[in-house]
């Protein structure tokens, strides 16, 4: 269970972080209010993303176990 949340951990706050920044920028472009907005984007997403990747994860590897026992060789 550990491991589990410090996977969590990990994986929800580098994918909220980089999206947060792509989603800020593709909004308002480079300007004055950038970090600030982003920095308030991250904040809102990492706990929705951490909630989200750790409910997610069971089902994500069982979907993945199955395709790979699927592949050929």
């Amino acid at each position: 269970m550990i491991q589990r949340l410090i996977a969590t951990f990990f994986m929800s706050f580098g994918l909220s972080f980089l999206m947060s920044c792509w989603v800020t920028f593709i909004n308002l472009g480079w300007s004055d209010v950038f970090f600030s907005q982003w920095m308030a984007a991250f904040q809102l997403a990492w706990p929705a993303a951490a909630v989200i990747a750790f409910f997610m994860a069971p089902l994500v590897q069982n979907a993945t176990n199955y395709i790979v026992r699927r592949l050929p060789g």
